[in-house]
């Protein structure tokens, strides 16, 4: 009886457990929609209306994260380096305040004067965008080309705790592979952060 049961239990875990295909968010290939998110200077902002791109840098993340507030220094670099190239960080914080106030829209505009961001620091109000793109954690990495087709998805390096300690930058790799004309290379790796903070 008990095998019986161990079995049947086997079986249903099986047939119920996810898909990946099925998970929502956007895969390799798939073209990412227009974005319009009021940014920290109170002006709203969409990816069609950013100028001179060949590329989107989208990064999921905010304020409280830890690992979010170990990337942004790698974050103002990363913008410096490859917006001149067409490739801007578009920063985008997906958290609900309700559930976490140091993500709120008051206290992105204190970190990004702060930190003196170079980029735009968008707000996902009411948490409508991050479940399209399918980010799950502050930060989470999409490139997209100019046609705003998904590239890359995952994590900006193999360190997060210690930038001297990186081994692998996967985002700067993929925008490489982007410039000279091909496909990256891995495509997707495991985003290693906080989750996203919603009710």
């Amino acid at each position: 009886m008990t095998f019986v049961l161990q079995t049947f239990l086997s079986l249903f875990l099986l047939l119920t457990a996810p898909n990946n295909n099925d998970l929502p968010g956007y895969s390799i290939g798939d073209i990412a929609m227009d974005v319009t998110l009021k940014n920290i200077d109170g002006n709203m902002v969409s990816l069609s209306e950013i100028k001179d791109v060949n590329g989107y840098i989208i990064v999921f993340t905010c304020n409280h994260c830890p690992y979010a507030v170990m990337y942004e220094d790698r974050l103002i670099e990363l913008h410096k380096k490859y917006a001149p190239l067409g490739y801007p960080v578009v920063a985008i914080n997906p958290n609900d305040p309700e559930v976490q106030p140091m993500d709120s829209y008051k206290e992105m505009q204190i970190r990004a004067k702060e930190k003196n961001f170079p980029f735009v620091y968008l707000f996902d109000e009411g948490q409508k965008v991050y479940p399209s793109f399918g980010a799950t954690k502050t930060p989470h990495v999409f490139l997209l080309d100019k046609e705003r087709a998904v590239k890359y998805i995952g994590a900006i390096d193999d360190s997060a705790k210690d930038e001297e300690a990186v081994d692998v930058r996967f985002l700067e790799n993929a925008i490489q592979s982007l410039i000279e004309g091909n496909d990256p290379d891995p495509t997707n790796t495991k985003a290693i952060g906080c989750s996203i903070k919603s009710k």
